[in-house]
């Protein structure tokens, strides 16, 4: 039987957010209804709500979540009643030719539910990166929930779901960073802030934080960072010359892009080391370019990798950061800046614009 919950949707381009009954039908074989106990507010869901990534609207908004397992379908198998998981939408299929070569991590056919979730009045609501958590109850395919240690706080842990993992991976799956080499780190907000985690806990010997704030960059100190800079009013060669004084003149091994615009990008193209690695986990929008010389290209060598989800493995990748933060080994709970209600988020999305927050985070 279906059931109606309050969730949050974004109705039309640009509009303000509302909070709206939404109708969760009965699981599919493979799909899992979910009981959210937390969801981030992402960039992401304020890209959606701005219609620059697709035009499917009324999107239901929310993907960085943790929840209960409330309800299964009869051929699930991956997780049971009660489980305690954090949801993912990388949902590796096993079978698409990426899967098929021995890399999942750029599976490109991830399951998502086999049936829409619906306002009241039957329109179907598009779940933002096939997930939708703002809202009480969400319905997933069961390969997008990952069981970590149920002991975890869900507000931390379900942050691995999107941003926090994008950045960590950044800096540990797509830039392989080494024991002893140097990293800069280009926009600190969440995504930023947690690749200088994520290059803290490689053991990265120099970290080099760069933001436009003050604040952002005494923030990325406490997350590992060992030198900041402030570029606001620099030009671009006065931040690359900043970056390679602090490397001896060389340059970093791993620049990382958490922008995801022309400028950032090229100050950290050109403020590698020869042969570095340019990670780019910053997601621009659909109509900037990237302007730099071919043979710039050529003669710095090393390599530009896009960093999707940070490479990451939900099933490998969220129970094993869900650990270290356990430990005490990595500070999931310090990106949690502020713990709102679900009708607080287009209030979240202002917040975040003014850059005043690592994460808001929904609790229902």
């Amino acid at each position: 039987m279906s059931e109606t919950v309050q969730g949050v949707i974004a109705r039309s381009k640009g509009a303000e957010v509302e909070t709206v009954s939404v109708v969760i039908p009965d699981p599919g074989a493979n799909d899992v209804i979910v009981k959210i106990q937390t969801c981030g507010v992402c960039h992401t869901d304020l890209a959606y709500r701005d219609g620059d990534i697709e035009d499917a609207f009324p999107f239901l908004l929310g993907h960085e979540a943790a929840g209960i397992v409330e309800r299964v379908g009869d051929a699930v198998t991956h997780v049971e009643v009660g489980d305690f998981v954090v949801l993912n939408w990388r949902a590796v299929c096993g079978e698409c030719r990426a899967c098929k070569k021995g890399e999942p991590k750029y599976c490109f056919n991830t399951h998502n539910a086999s049936k829409k979730m619906t306002l009241e009045d039957g329109t179907e609501l598009t779940p933002a990166l096939g997930i939708g958590a703002f809202a009480e109850k969400t319905l997933v395919h069961e390969g997008q929930c990952t069981k970590v240690d149920p002991s975890a706080d869900p507000a931390a842990v379900g942050l691995l779901g999107c941003g926090i993992m994008a950045g960590l991976g950044a800096a540990v799956n797509t830039g392989d960073v080494q024991l002893g080499e140097s990293v800069a780190v280009f926009g600190c907000g969440g995504v930023g802030t947690a690749a200088v985690a994520g290059a803290h806990l490689a053991g990265a010997a120099k970290i080099i934080a760069v933001d436009l704030d003050d604040e952002k960059l005494a923030t990325a100190k406490e997350f590992g960072a060992t030198h900041t800079i402030n570029s606001k009013g620099k030009s671009e060669q006065e931040v690359i010359d900043a970056v390679r004084e602090l490397t001896d003149g060389f340059g970093t091994d791993v620049a990382i892009d958490a922008v995801g615009i022309q400028p950032t990008w090229r100050q950290a193209f050109y403020s590698r080391d020869f042969a570095g690695r340019l990670v780019m986990v910053g997601v621009p929008n659909l109509t900037d370019h990237i302007d730099i010389p071919a043979i710039d290209v050529y003669g710095r060598g090393g390599s530009i990798r896009p960093a999707w989800y940070g490479d990451c493995l939900p099933e490998r990748d969220f129970p094993a950061y869900t650990a270290l933060f356990q430990a005490g080994k990595f500070p999931l709970d310090k990106f949690v800046s502020e713990r709102i209600g679900l009708d607080d988020v287009e209030e979240g999305f202002a917040t975040m614009k003014a850059g005043k927050v690592l994460r808001s985070v929904v609790e229902l």
